[in-house]
């Protein structure tokens, strides 16, 4: 699935994913592959972008939000992000 990362200022992070593991307001949850369409509220917490078997995984600390997903696209769109090691 296709994964969008943005805020007000620019994307971080385009690409293609297996899922992403979002902190909802009631609590985490993880959206993968071919998910029904969903549009969720997201806190604060962390994204954790679930890449290929043999590639890194990526997490960024996001301050509030919002996720969409239909046709196999995730779009995040938050407040802020930083890129965490």
């Amino acid at each position: 699935m296709l994964l969008e990362i943005l805020t007000p200022e620019k994307r971080i992070y385009s690409g293609e994913v297996y899922g992403v593991q979002l902190p909802g307001v009631e609590g985490l949850f993880e959206v993968l592959d071919k998910h029904a369409p969903l549009v969720s509220a997201l806190g604060k917490g962390n994204v954790k972008v679930l890449r290929s078997a043999n590639s890194n995984d990526r997490n960024f600390a996001i301050t509030s939000g919002f996720v969409e997903v239909l046709n196999n696209k995730a779009t995040v769109l938050v407040e802020g992000a930083t890129e965490l090691n």
